[in-house]
C-alpha cells in the first residue's frame, strides 16, 4: 500500500501539513481513532509533526467526541 492509498483510507484531517502527514503515514496512523491509544507527547516525537499539526488532529478528535490516551483536550 503505497501513500496515497493510506490518504484515501485515513480519516486524519487533510490540512496536516505534508511533512507531518509523512511522519504520521511512516508511523503506521491512519485513523484519528489510533490517537485515543498514544499520548501528545508521543505523537510530538514524530520527525515533522509539531504544535499546528498536533493541534489539528486534537480538534478532529474533539468533533468525534475522542481524545489522546492523556485526555487532553484544548483550553
Amino acid at each position: 500500500m503505497n501513500q496515497k492509498d493510506n490518504r484515501e483510507n485515513s480519516d486524519i484531517p487533510t490540512s496536516i501539513g505534508a511533512p507531518a502527514r509523512r511522519a504520521l503515514d511512516g508511523a503506521g496512523y491512519l485513523k484519528l481513532e489510533q490517537f485515543t491509544k498514544v499520548s501528545e507527547a508521543e505523537v510530538l516525537k514524530l520527525h515533522g509533526v509539531g504544535p499546528k499539526a498536533l493541534d489539528i488532529i486534537r480538534r478532529a478528535l474533539i468533533d468525534k467526541g475522542l481524545t489522546f490516551a492523556n485526555g487532553s483536550e484544548t483550553n
